[in-house]
């Protein structure tokens, strides 16, 4: 079975990368860090371009893409820090499956979507959920839809936008939504972790690259075996993490049984590789890393984050292993 990207999702990795290059700053992950302003490029920008609908159905005015089509395209807007995150289209679009004319406004952006974790008379920290206007929340196993009430916090990533939200309306979507919540948060791990892995990527890219250019003692810092290794360890696990994001993504769209144990590994993983590539990129600028002024906090920032959102690590760990001893690797 051929696990590789087709060469169109690789030309659309590529219009991805040039867009998100050319349209997000890493300046505007420190400005909304700052309160100055909203993570970029923005939902609107999102939406024109596409993004948003990538895997809402075209009846509903999306491009009925895939969760790998999707995935590609988050592992670059990730390598930038973008917001608002893929992770909330990808979850919306499952949850609205049933409500194409709520599909319709979260592909074109006429509405700003956001889904909460936790109850929805007071839900966790969710991502997105700090400038949005319509709320997508499970009360019991009923899937609702309203309006909210906005707590923003002072995360230590803003451009995840989190806030915690209580809904002040309320429209139920589906009975018995469950299952269906289940595979959205499944969903939502994998792009996350599609997300992570840009970042990693990206990290790691920035280590070697000053690693190249620092002298220390007479001779480039990339020379000495200290820095080889940190950087060569957190590339490793930025390779394996990608074939990991590949398969988790691609069950997602052909192999839903492996989903549970596929989404769970790829964000347990992404956790653990993206905090490594975060911190080496740190200690390989030594004293300039750590500072509010270099890119390599913003890095660190965002993987902190991530790594307790739709689940932290141990949690995703104890599902791998549950569904492993189950049978689900035989």
């Amino acid at each position: 079975m051929n696990f590789d990207l087709s060469d169109d999702q690789r030309d659309a990795a590529a219009g991805a990368r040039e867009f998100f290059t050319g349209s997000v700053p890493l300046s505007a992950a420190r400005g909304a860090l700052d309160g100055d302003g909203a993570p970029a490029p923005g939902r609107k920008a999102l939406a024109d371009i596409g993004f948003l609908g990538i895997t809402v159905p075209e009846s509903a005015g999306g491009a009925g893409g895939s969760v790998l089509d999707l995935a590609v395209v988050a592992e670059q807007g990730g390598a930038v820090l973008a917001g608002p995150s893929l992770v909330t289209a990808a979850r919306a679009a499952v949850l609205l499956e049933g409500a194409p004319d709520l599909a319709a406004q979260l592909a074109d952006g006429s509405a700003a979507v956001a889904v909460l974790d936790g109850p929805p008379t007071g839900s966790a920290p969710s991502v997105d959920a700090a400038d949005a206007t319509l709320f997508l929340a499970l009360d019991g196993d009923t899937l609702v839809a309203g309006e909210g009430e906005v707590v923003p916090g002072r995360p230590l990533d803003a451009t995840r936008g989190l806030a915690r939200v209580r809904l002040t309306s309320r429209r139920v979507l589906a009975e018995d939504a469950g299952a269906l919540w289940a595979r959205a948060r499944r969903v939502g791990a994998v792009v996350m972790a599609a997300e992570d892995l840009g970042a990693a990527d990206r990290a790691v890219l920035m280590g070697v690259e000053y690693a190249r250019q620092r002298e220390a003692f007479g001779r480039v810092i990339g020379s000495y075996q200290a820095v080889k290794h940190m950087l060569v360890d957190a590339w490793v696990g930025v390779d394996q993490l990608r074939s990991l994001v590949w398969w988790a993504a691609w069950a997602a769209d052909s192999a839903p049984e492996e989903l549970p144990l596929a989404a769970a590994a790829a964000k347990a993983y992404a956790a653990e590789v993206f905090e490594r590539a975060a911190e080496t990129v740190v200690q390989v600028h030594g004293g300039i890393g750590f500072t509010w002024e270099h890119d390599a906090q913003l890095y660190w920032r965002r993987a902190k984050t991530d790594r307790l959102l739709l689940g932290d690590a141990a949690e995703h760990l104890d599902a791998v292993a549950r569904l492993a001893e189950a049978g689900a690797l035989g």
